[in-house]
């Protein structure tokens, strides 16, 4: 996914930049980076993240960079922000999105005279170089961001940063958040808005789908005003979003414990103790035991002083490794026990068979799995939510392939898709026995839709049934 935050400050704002970056660590895990505008011009730092945080890589950089303009991301792919030379000058840019459209903007960049892009090490091209080449189509920045907007399939957020200030663009469906906040001689832009809170910052405002504006010192300019229609990622509060984050002013934590009830409302079980896997599994299970009335537990901790997080690896094999390292049992809340694990999600399924064997092992009586969203029948377009080469890769579709003997249409995913239907009960009991759980129930996608307080319509639901 990836997060960025940028802060237009009288006076240098580098401490600033420094620590609002570094708390959207939980949202990327390959690189971090830096840029910064003062009296000697621009000045960037990248680094590499994936076996050491953000503050340890740049602690040096936040002693050595000055400024009073400043933007920074912490990024899963492309290395960022970017320095870009153009028509309109130079500037920084940095980005957080989803490009689905790649070889059909780089063609069109080439048939109209673009001369070359850069290759990352990986051989692909560098998705916030291809936004600026975008920008750079127009007359001025402003038609420039909202031409890179309109013409990107999929998503786009965007901080770009001159010498004249901040311009702030988010995407144009509004699926990540952009939150804006001031302080005396100082205004800031950030994915999440609790990055700003302890440094002295207070909600301004957030900006609408494709709104776009352009911050300073003194003043943030609305330079186009925001869309209709939004269609924000539901997994936001859900999964990526940080427990003090809200969206919308939609709290992540009371979300995730309005989810929780909801899947208590409609459950039958009745196990010893309620637990949620950790972390993002933790406060739909306070909810769904607060609605319950069944006592909340931590029959196992995840050991984090040393461990790196569990999808940081590019190796999958890896990832499941290091997921089952990090996990501790507490045996006295296991053993003999019924269990009720609320997890996020069911993605691959690989992690939450190993942690259902692992509380097997340690004397668990049961284990019942209940998933605070819906089963994810299609690979995300927009977030890289589930970040897999191919929808075979979800537990869901493999097994659907199998119950089809291959044959899967969108008609009958449709049906697959829907908690009535006699096949949705099939995939959901053949997932369960493949997983070993002693039952299985998946929370219903309306009641999730209703657990975040917002329209419906306004709720990006792509991964469960396919529909923009």
């Amino acid at each position: 996914m990836g997060g960025f935050f940028g802060v237009a400050a009288q006076q240098d704002c580098v401490f600033d930049l420094f620590f609002g970056i570094d708390y959207h660590s939980h949202l990327g895990t390959r690189r971090g980076g830096m840029a910064v505008y003062g009296k000697d011009g621009f000045n960037r730092s990248i680094h590499n993240i994936e076996n050491s945080p953000f503050r340890t890589k740049f602690d040096k950089d936040v002693n050595e960079m000055q400024g009073h303009l400043g933007i920074g991301c912490i990024s899963d792919y492309e290395p960022q922000p970017l320095i870009i030379r153009s028509h309109h000058g130079t500037y920084a840019i940095t980005t957080v999105g989803k490009i689905n459209n790649t070889a059909e903007l780089i063609q069109g960049l080439f048939d109209t005279g673009h001369a070359h892009f850069l290759e990352m090490s990986g051989g692909e091209i560098n998705a916030t170089e291809l936004v600026a080449a975008l920008v750079n189509q127009k007359e001025n920045l402003i038609e420039g961001i909202r031409y890179a907007l309109d013409v990107i399939d999929g998503s786009m957020s965007l901080l770009l940063m001159n010498k004249a200030g901040i311009y702030v663009a988010r995407d144009r469906f509004g699926r990540t958040p952009v939150a804006i906040g001031k302080k005396e001689d100082a205004f800031c832009a950030s994915f999440e808005n609790f990055a700003y809170k302890n440094l002295g910052y207070t909600d301004y405002k957030e900006l609408g789908p494709g709104e776009i504006v352009v911050m300073t010192d003194k003043n943030c300019i609305t330079l186009s005003n925001p869309n209709n229609n939004m269609k924000i990622c539901t997994f936001l509060w859900i999964y990526y979003g940080y427990p003090a984050s809200s969206y919308e002013g939609i709290s992540v934590e009371q979300m995730r414990y309005n989810c929780g009830a909801k899947m208590a409302q409609r459950d039958t079980v009745k196990p010893d103790i309620v637990a949620g896997v950790p972390d993002s599994g933790i406060a739909h299970a306070v909810g769904y035991a607060n609605e319950s009335g069944i006592p909340f537990s931590r029959p196992f901790i995840k050991y984090t002083p040393t461990w790196s997080r569990s999808f940081m690896p590019t190796m999958q094999s890896k990832r499941n490794l290091i997921a089952k390292m990090k996990m501790l049992a507490v045996d006295e809340l296991i053993k003999d026990k019924s269990l009720l694990l609320i997890d996020d999600s069911i993605v691959r399924g690989t992690q939450l068979r190993e942690t259902t064997e692992f509380l097997y092992q340690r004397g668990a009586k049961e284990v019942h799995i209940r998933p605070a969203c819906p089963p994810l029948l299609y690979g995300c377009k927009y977030l890289n939510f589930s970040r897999s080469s191919s929808e075979m890769d979800l537990i869901t579709r493999r097994v659907i392939a199998r119950l089809e003997n291959g044959n899967v249409t969108d008609e009958i995913l449709e049906e697959y898709a829907n908690p009535e239907t006699e096949k949705y009960a099939q995939m959901v009991e053949e997932i369960r026995k493949e997983m070993n759980f002693s039952s299985l129930q998946f929370i219903r996608l309306d009641d999730m839709l209703d657990a975040t307080g917002l329209d419906h319509c306004k709720l990006c639901t792509y991964c469960w049934n396919g529909k923009e």
